[in-house]
């Protein structure tokens, strides 16, 4: 008995010495020839195939036959394409094994489904023949469903014209099988559409909501985008997007229309407001009222950047000059969807003056209303204008003595462009006339305080108007209420005097403003014009006009 046992032994060690001799011609797996393989015959197929196989059915699990069955193998052989049977059933025989094999399942009025497995070349660590790559159970929803939603502008209009795409996950599924692993791979359906003139958005050819409450346990849903609406595709959308996903089994509840209201195109939850102009003062910054800020030149048209859209029609605009008295032309153009808009003056504007702007719109982002009065001046930065004085007229308070500059009655100074006191402590610059308004020696100029060559003269004050000049009684109103700005062209000093200044002697009164001659305590204050230029030196205007009492019409 030892000896059979010994020679039993030996023989397979002797039979696995010979195996380098050993073929598979016919890629079977087995020694060519062998009848009864064991574990020594068994040998590397030269050519091992495999098989790729599933089953089709419909959502509700029921076969689908004569479905087509694309299969890809690698990435650059043409596909090959088969039918399932009856039962849904295919199979694809002679694979080559360990390759990765693409399958394309289609059927007329179902989902297209896609997936990708590895046709099985060994178990384990032993090389196999007719390793299967198992596609299934494979399910296709059909697509006969219709999807629909109202689109409304956040304005409660139609929107018209507007894209969206709608996703249904999963369309279908897959469970794969390779014999080490399982994985389930789902499908989608994507479908665009566009609103129609009455905002309606309509799907079709997706699966039904009954079918997506089915897929997955009821976990099938939709997914709606809607792109922003630029009707005009002008590359600014007049609303915002919108994104939402619907259940299917919500869908099958509840199958009432959807309305969207589509949002703002950038809703900020503010008031509207001028996010920037080339006249400043119209906005909220910090440093609108720097007269740099608000300069524009002859010409040159006024720009406002909103920080919402307004309401196309919705703006106003209001001119006027710097004493309110008289509405000046312009036009206002809205445009870039709202965001922006151009007011052109209708007549040239005048080189150092100041003007007076109201500017009123509707946002189209919940109906805030935006006002703001604003001022600007006419200019250049890169030439400035010298500063003189244009006239000077005196506000007769008598009718008794219509014909003579009084006591307590104020003067008028008027420049050329506006100019404003650089300092703010007290005190102003001086005014002195050539004209003996007083003092001990009679006909003697320079012995009372205002009369020129006098230390003391009359201050001149900042009389910037906020209204026309009074000329009846009531007085006149302004275009609308303007703004001071602290830069004016008009400027006054009240007369006083022991003398009274006759009209035979209006045309040759002449006045100096001794800006170089301001107070020692003030030496380092300036006077200068709204584009920062200092006013230093004297000024000085010959004649005198007189503005009548204001009388009753």
């Amino acid at each position: 008995m030892m000896k059979k046992h010994l020679v039993f032994a030996v023989v397979p060690f002797l039979a696995l010495g010979c195996g380098d001799d050993l073929k598979d011609e016919n890629g079977d797996g087995i020694a060519d020839g062998v009848r009864e393989p064991d574990s020594v015959t068994v040998v590397t197929p030269a050519n091992p195939k495999g098989t790729v196989s599933g089953q089709v059915l419909g959502t509700d699990l029921k076969p689908l036959g004569e479905a087509s069955v694309k299969m890809t193998i690698g990435s650059s052989a043409e596909p090959v394409a088969t039918t399932t049977d009856a039962e849904g059933n295919f199979e694809y025989t002679d694979v080559p094994a360990g390759s990765q094999v693409l399958l394309t399942f289609t059927k007329q009025g179902y989902a297209t489904l896609r997936a990708t497995a590895t046709v099985p070349s060994s178990a384990g660590n032993v090389p196999i023949n007719n390793g299967n790559a198992s596609f299934g159970p494979i399910t296709l929803a059909k697509l006969d469903g219709t999807l629909n939603f109202l689109l409304v502008t956040p304005t409660g209009r139609p929107a018209a014209g507007v894209k969206a795409t709608l996703e249904a996950t999963p369309a279908g599924s897959i469970i794969l099988s390779n014999n080490e692993n399982t994985s389930l791979v789902v499908s989608t359906v994507v479908v665009e559409a566009t609103s129609n003139e009455q905002g309606a958005l309509v799907f079709t050819g997706v699966p039904s909501a009954p079918e997506m409450a089915r897929l997955r346990s009821g976990s099938g849903q939709y997914k709606l985008w809607v792109s922003p609406m630029d009707t005009d595709n002008n590359g600014i959308p007049e609303t915002g997007g919108y994104v939402n996903s619907y259940a299917g089994s919500d869908v099958v509840a509840n199958s009432t229309l959807r309305i969207i209201n589509l949002p703002f195109s950038r809703p900020t939850g503010g008031a509207l407001t001028v996010e920037s102009s080339n006249v400043a003062s119209l906005t909220s910054n910090s440093e609108r009222l720097d007269p740099l800020r608000n300069v524009i030149r002859a010409g040159e048209p006024i720009h406002l950047f909103f920080n919402q859209p307004v309401q196309q029609g919705s703006l106003l605009a209001r001119l006027t000059d710097e004493y309110a008295r008289e509405s000046l032309s312009v036009t206002a153009t809205v445009s870039n969807g709202g965001y922006s808009a151009t007011i052109n003056p209708g007549a040239t504007l005048v080189d150092g003056k100041e003007y007076n702007l109201d500017v009123r719109a509707v946002s189209a982002e919940g109906g805030s209303i935006f006002t703001s009065t604003g001022f600007f001046f006419v200019g250049d930065l890169n030439s400035p204008r010298t500063i003189s004085i244009t006239d000077a007229r005196y506000q007769e308070t008598s009718t008794a003595s219509p014909s003579q500059l009084n006591s307590g009655e104020t003067v008028y100074i008027n420049f050329n462009s506006p100019i404003s006191r650089a300092f703010t402590s007290a005190g102003h610059v001086y005014v002195h006339v050539n004209f003996d308004i007083g003092g001990a020696s009679p006909g003697v100029v320079g012995d009372y305080p205002g009369e020129v060559n006098n230390p003391v003269g009359f201050e001149l004050f900042n009389a910037e108007p906020t209204a026309p000049i009074q000329t009846r009684i009531p007085a006149e109103t302004p275009v609308f209420q303007i703004n001071s700005s602290g830069y004016t062209t008009r400027w006054a000093f009240t007369f006083s005097g022991v003398n009274s200044v006759s009209s035979v002697s209006f045309s040759s009164l002449n006045m100096v403003v001794s800006f170089s001659k301001l107070p020692s305590r003030y030496i380092n204050g300036t006077y200068e014009s709204f584009l920062g230029q200092p006013v230093t030196s004297e000024l000085a205007v010959t004649g005198i006009s007189q503005q009548p009492v204001p009388i009753a019409p």
